[in-house]
């Protein structure tokens, strides 16, 4: 538990317990879970389909409470926050890619990433400049028009990523940000994730299936029955 409290930390969880009604039945999904991201560190949480990265992740990101136990984003407790403070921090703090993009299909790249800047309360000139740096970054300057159904995979995907950046978040919470792309493609965002996340210092915690992609990361977590251990990295 110390470790998850440390200074340094962007996101930590200690003692974390989430479960869920089946019936009359409480199945218990994340079992006195304790992680700790600083800025900088890229981390990998892998498991089996059902254990529970999903969960964990929407925990992290302030998307449903906890159980018991404590979320602290920048060394601040959530715990006890209303939904707009909630909401405040989670606003100003995380960025979320998902394995799906969601963007939205009536408005173009360029577009996508000035709404969640506007939303934040940025002028939408500077909204818009910041956006094409960073589909400048990802390559993407000259598809800015195109709306979603234009693009292809993984240029959507880029564009998600360079959403969740927009607003120059502290951490990067990505449930398998590649998990619909064909493998080359899939290697291609994913080094442009890397490259973006570790450019900006970000804290960043990546669910994947994918054992190649989390060997490339910082540290490995492995979520099984409810419990987090580290693995070591094959590559380090």
């Amino acid at each position: 538990m110390s470790e998850a409290i440390n200074g340094d930390a962007a996101l930590a969880l200690v003692g974390v317990v989430r479960a869920y009604r089946q019936g009359r039945t409480s199945v218990e999904v994340l079992r006195g879970v304790d992680i700790s991201v600083r800025a900088g560190e890229i981390v990998a949480l892998v498991g089996q389909s059902g254990a529970g990265k999903s969960t964990l992740l929407h925990l992290a990101g302030l998307l449903e409470p906890a159980d018991d136990g404590s979320i602290l984003i920048a060394g601040e407790d959530t715990g006890g926050m209303n939904d707009d403070a909630r909401t405040r921090v989670r606003r100003n703090n995380i960025g979320f890619v998902y394995q799906y993009h969601h963007l939205l299909p009536e408005f173009s790249a360029l577009e996508n990433i000035v709404v969640p800047q506007i939303i934040a309360g940025l002028g939408r000139r500077e909204a818009r400049g910041c956006a094409m740096e960073l589909l400048s970054a990802l390559g993407l300057a000259d598809r800015a028009k195109h709306r979603p159904g234009m693009l292809s995979g993984g240029e959507q995907q880029r564009v998600a990523i360079a959403r969740a950046l927009a607003n120059a978040p502290r951490i990067l919470l990505a449930d398998e940000p590649t998990g619909n792309l064909d493998p080359e493609t899939a290697d291609n965002v994913f080094a442009v994730l890397l490259q973006l996340t570790r450019g900006a210092g970000l804290a960043a915690l990546v669910a994947t299936h994918n054992r190649d992609l989390a060997s490339r990361m910082d540290r490995i977590l492995f979520l099984d029955q409810g419990v987090v251990s580290e693995r070591k990295n094959p590559r380090q």
